[in-house]
């Protein structure tokens, strides 16, 4: 989680268990009105954007590779799920937002902007 921002915090799932993930460790959910790409690597849960910055595919249609980084369906765009950054080199950036386990369930943080939740 980003120093100096303040999140909007949003119950996906009563626990892990429940988000339904796929064979890839990949699951799209919607939250609030938005979509978007839940990734179980290991013991670790995050969360991104549901379509890649370059095209759009659908993210959860593609794959973690070894190190735990999101590739894309389409074009093969490889991104870190810690903080976004397009580590293939084309130069996008994907959006991620942060997921906490608490007693009540699992929950996603979108940023306070202005007013708006997202």
């Amino acid at each position: 989680m980003e120093e100096g921002k303040q999140y909007e915090w949003h119950k996906i799932a009563e626990s892990e268990a429940d988000i339904g993930f796929s064979a890839n460790g990949l699951a799209e959910l919607e939250v609030v009105g938005k979509k978007v790409c839940i990734a179980r690597y290991e013991q670790n849960l995050r969360a991104c954007a549901h379509q890649c910055p370059h095209a759009g595919a659908k993210l959860h249609q593609g794959y973690l590779d070894p190190q735990g980084n999101i590739i894309c369906p389409l074009h093969r765009y490889k991104f870190s799920l810690k903080n976004g950054l397009n580590i293939s080199g084309e130069g996008y950036f994907l959006k991620t937002h942060p997921l906490e386990i608490r007693e009540e369930g699992v929950f996603i943080g979108f940023v306070k902007n202005k007013g708006f939740s997202f």
